[in-house]
């Protein structure tokens, strides 16, 4: 049970410091504005749906839980 306790440290510690890089504004930048994603302007109205980066999301997450299932 010790290496379940310390692999989700490590894990939180990974989160923690991607969550860190990526609201530094440094890291994927290109996420939430890829070809497909839906935005619509009009006076001073905004709307936003990022729908190819949902389905991407959703793909990496989807593997990552496969290969962590294994």
């Amino acid at each position: 049970m010790q290496d379940f306790g310390k692999m989700l440290v490590v894990l939180g510690l990974g989160v923690a410091v991607l969550g860190a890089w990526i609201w530094s504004g440094r890291g994927f930048g290109w996420l939430g504005r890829l070809p497909g994603d839906i935005s619509y302007q009009n006076g001073g109205f905004r709307f936003y749906f990022p729908v190819i980066t949902c389905i991407l999301v959703s793909v990496v997450l989807t593997i990552l839980a496969w290969f962590f299932r294994r």
